[in-house]
């Protein structure tokens, strides 16, 4: 029996989520990270008998069993299986990037990002201490799409301009999953010039089927020895409002990084952010496969109606995640096609720019919905060309 459920968009319009108070009824709403599925059934019961029992309070800590769940989750989809013990909470995979920055570079040191890319990284980086230079990803013909320019990387560490690379891993926005070469090469270059890698892992659990995903800190000893990753179920099972993410470690070296943490920073998790997260890695696999499935049809979908619709433009080849990557140069809306889609057609799309320059000319749409929408969605922007 099937365990998701696409509420309708009369229920959707009655959350309070940002998704769904940011723009008029009249918008469609394809913009943010949130997901439009009901939760797995085993988070809502972990949520609903919290409730009941009044179990409201102050998070506890350490809990290690939701780090125990997480690495249970990691080794049976991964392969890989971190140590409970070198993970710590906070609050969001935010809060961890910028946490770990500050104690792994010094003030105005460089911090390698990737556009087009996760718009926050910029400010995470700013907040840290860091000055962020930009390495953009390079194109490619293997039908990935792009890809990691790692002699941009080695230049930039070897200069001396960055001294960390912050890594989405898998690519938000492309969906790009990187290879277990292309990472070990990454590892290699880092720990040659003295540096360090911190990991956005968030839509590891998304990966689409048949595509193997690599964990930054199962690809060497290398990366082990200057590796963080930052985790959290947030993207797979729609928590973010819950606030829960995970540091975690895999040396004696980055462990002691996660022990420098002041308190405070693990008590800025939530409680229903722990419950909800532990109840989804050890009970809502099967809900997630449901997940991962409904996204690959609406990209397949997508890619028709595109192709169909708006000839000229593209979708990126995504291989993760449920953020489909536009190219619409074609509809010549100038930089931010996003805005006119919004304007024109009463569709809330991420505007490409703010994923970089590398962005111009792009959007990015949210897939994790009913395909309904996702047809709606392209047949207004195709009327308002």
């Amino acid at each position: 029996m099937t365990e998701l459920r696409i509420p309708t968009l009369d229920e959707l319009r009655d959350r309070r989520s940002e998704k769904w108070r940011a723009h008029p009824d009249d918008v469609l709403p394809m913009f943010i990270a949130e997901m439009d599925f009901a939760l797995a059934p085993a988070v809502r019961e972990a949520l609903a008998e919290a409730v009941a029992a009044g179990d409201t309070g102050y998070i506890h800590g350490p809990d290690r069993s939701v780090f125990a769940a997480f690495a249970d989750f990691a080794a049976d989809r991964w392969g890989w299986r971190p140590d409970p013990a070198r993970m710590e909470r906070s609050a969001d995979v935010g809060v961890v990037i910028v946490e770990t920055l500050r104690r792994v570079i010094e003030p105005g040191d460089g911090v390698i990002i990737m556009p087009p890319v996760y718009p926050p990284f910029w400010p995470n980086t700013e907040e840290a201490g860091g000055r962020v230079v930009e390495v953009p990803f390079v194109a490619t013909d293997d039908g990935r799409g792009h890809r990691m320019d790692l002699a941009g990387v080695e230049r930039a560490l070897a200069s001396g301009e960055a001294r960390a690379v912050l890594l989405c891993n898998p690519h938000n926005p492309l969906g790009v999953v990187h290879t277990r070469a292309e990472l070990a090469e990454l590892a290699e270059i880092v720990e040659r010039h003295g540096g360090a890698v911190v990991s956005d892992e968030i839509h590891a659990p998304l990966v689409h089927s048949g595509v193997g995903f690599t964990p930054y800190l199962d690809v060497s000893d290398a990366a082990r020895a200057h590796g963080i990753a930052a985790v959290s179920g947030s993207k797979a099972f729609n928590l973010a409002g819950l606030k829960w993410a995970a540091f975690v470690a895999a040396s004696e070296r980055t462990d002691a990084v996660l022990k420098s943490l002041p308190t405070s920073v693990g008590y800025r998790g939530g409680l229903f952010g722990e419950l909800a997260n532990r109840a989804a890695f050890e009970d809502a696999r099967g809900w997630l496969d449901e997940v991962r499935a409904a996204v690959e049809r609406n990209f397949a979908l997508l890619r028709r109606l595109v192709d169909e619709l708006l000839p000229g433009c593209a979708v990126h080849p995504a291989a993760a995640g449920y953020l489909a990557w536009l190219d619409l140069r074609a509809l010549e809306w100038g930089d931010d096609p996003a805005a006119v889609a919004l304007e024109r057609a009463r569709v809330a799309l991420s505007n490409g720019p703010a994923f970089g320059a590398e962005g111009r000319g792009f959007a990015r749409m949210n897939l994790a919905c009913a395909p309904e929408l996702v047809e709606e969605a392209v047949r207004r922007i195709a009327a308002a060309r």
